[in-house]
């Protein structure tokens, strides 16, 4: 078990006003004895960070180690972070992470010393799943509150709730009942990118009522290497939005998802200036069910790894799809 730090390793800290993350890894096992019966668990603290402040830099760490540790024997790995960025996290990782162990995200919503802390179960949750046969070819998983999700579809939808979190689109990928784990679906074929070589400004941007694209101008101008858009409803902007967006595609890919919780971009319904299909004729490209916060964590992955525009172009729709890549592209050794 690697820990990145978060809610779940924090404590109270005398004159700093509240709790800080400040257990180890060694010391969060510790305290939770159930975990003795279910996995013989070897500890590293990765980092103290709360989830806000993790990069995609810290993500990377945590996947190398942890195919280190899977490779060293380790029948499966959890890491224990803090949920405010998880669900970003956990979808960087999938799109590297090529072994048949499952590598399982977990964290929590009340820290250690709240009535009621959820961390403990969190863990050992997260243990039984990565100890599991079931979970094997699963790709990257988020357990919390008894529940598993797949790294693509998990949302934060809360910001205190225990059941913070949900996939929207999917629904769970599975359960835990009496300690015993339980998959719905059969695992799919997923894209492995190659590793990053750099680290281009990828912003997102919620567009608005009476948006007229000067914040667009203004991340093109700053260097923006490529743009995630959370549009109106299936994949809608203002006409003077639209016009910015084709000026923007012409030198930097363009992602357009849903600014709403689900349902994602429709591709061939409306056709108004504006509409989903005429910012596809003016070069953007749409995200489908994949949300908007995981449709910059792929455009960052693609423009890391070296794409072009018309690569990244040719790529996202199979990638964001949870498929195979096309046909005659090798971004990846699949595992």
């Amino acid at each position: 078990m690697g820990a990145l730090g978060g809610t779940i390793t924090m404590e109270a800290v005398a004159g700093r006003g509240g709790v800080v993350p400040t257990l180890s890894a060694e010391s969060l096992v510790a305290s939770i004895p159930e975990l003795a019966l279910v996995a013989r668990i070897s500890t590293t603290t990765l980092s103290k960070l709360p989830g806000a402040s993790l990069s995609a830099q810290d993500v990377l760490a945590a996947v190398d180690w942890a195919m280190a540790e899977v490779d060293g024997g380790a029948a499966g790995v959890v890491v224990a972070q803090g949920t405010d960025t998880l669900e970003e996290t956990a979808y960087l990782a999938d799109l590297y992470w090529n072994r048949p162990e499952p590598l399982v995200f977990t964290g929590a919503m009340r820290p250690p010393g709240q009535p009621s802390a959820d961390g403990p179960a969190n863990l050992v949750a997260a243990c039984r799943v990565a100890a599991c046969e079931p979970g094997r070819d699963a790709g990257v998983l988020v357990v919390l509150n008894d529940e598993i999700h797949r790294a693509r579809a998990v949302r934060k939808d809360h910001s205190t709730a225990l059941g913070a979190f949900s996939s929207p689109v999917a629904g769970p990928a599975g359960s835990l009942i009496e300690g015993r784990v339980t998959l719905h679906r059969q695992p799919v074929a997923r894209a492995r990118l190659e590793r990053p070589t750099s680290d281009p400004y990828v912003p997102i941007l919620e567009t608005h009522i009476g948006d007229d694209g000067a914040t667009l101008r203004a991340v093109r101008k700053a260097g923006a290497r490529g743009v995630t858009i959370a549009a109106f409803g299936v994949g809608h902007v203002s006409a003077s939005m639209a016009a910015e967006i084709e000026k923007t595609a012409r030198d930097i890919p363009v992602v357009v998802g849903s600014r709403t919780r689900a349902g994602g971009t429709l591709r061939h319904t409306y056709g108004f200036e504006g509409s989903e299909m005429d910012l596809t004729k003016r070069g953007a490209i749409l995200s489908g069910t994949l949300d908007h916060r995981k449709s910059r964590i792929l455009l960052w992955a693609l423009l890391a790894s070296g794409m072009s525009t018309p690569e990244v172009r040719a790529s996202f729709d199979d990638i964001a799809a949870s498929g195979p890549l096309p046909c005659g592209t090798n971004h990846g050794d699949g595992g």
